[in-house]
């Protein structure tokens, strides 16, 4: 195994880690048997998230330059590599979508998350049907930012807004600058996916390439 893939399986574990982390958080403290300290107006368990995520996000900036760089790209690397990106972002969108002991801090509006996740979905299933025929179908650019958009935004809400946090803590939550981030990502995921579909419609009408 080389070193992009063992990168790329570290942020899956790393995922895991966190998520187990934050759902053991979760049941300690709704059982009373432990309480979450903060940190100013950020908890205690987000805010080590917070660096796992980055952590984890980094792994995903260097495990592609490594692996074209240096000639190791793999068919295990080019399965685990989008596998793990999913798995990072979607889980922790749903993670943050859900209410939690951290009720003072921000959470994810749902219908972003959905919207995320099932353009995520529809897109994967437009990629499998071009591969059954031959055909690579390509990111546009707006895909791009709406990766990029999230990298930002679940950080932000990861540490409540900070440090926006000391003005608009007392707004409504879904009208918090760390949400306004996530609406930008959803837009950004909507309007890719009316793109692709639009570029690559013709996909499901073109007969299998011989």
């Amino acid at each position: 195994m080389n070193l992009p893939t063992k990168l790329t399986l570290s942020r899956i574990i790393i995922v895991v880690v966190m998520l187990l982390g934050l759902f053991t958080c979760d049941i300690l403290c709704n059982a009373g048997i432990m309480t979450m300290p903060m940190i100013g107006p950020i908890n205690l368990a987000y805010f080590i998230s917070f660096f796992l995520f980055i952590i984890a996000s980094l792994t995903d900036l260097f495990d592609g330059k490594i692996a074209r760089k240096y000639n190791l790209v793999t068919d295990m690397g080019k399965f685990l590599d989008p596998v793990a990106d999913k798995l990072l972002v979607n889980l922790t969108l749903i993670y943050l979508a859900l209410p939690h002991f951290n009720s003072g801090n921000a959470t994810i509006p749902l219908f972003c998350v959905i919207i995320m996740i099932g353009r995520d979905l529809i897109i994967d299933a437009f990629r499998l049907a071009a591969a059954s025929k031959g055909s690579i179908l390509a990111a546009n650019i707006f895909g791009k930012l709406k990766t990029v958009f999230q990298m930002i935004a679940i950080p932000m809400v990861l540490l409540n807004s900070w440090p926006f946090a000391y003005f608009d803590a007392g707004w409504n939550n879904y009208f918090r600058i760390c949400n306004i981030a996530v609406y930008i990502a959803t837009a950004m995921s909507l309007l890719s996916l009316i793109i692709y579909l639009k570029q690559n419609w013709h996909i499901l009408t073109e007969k299998k390439e011989k």
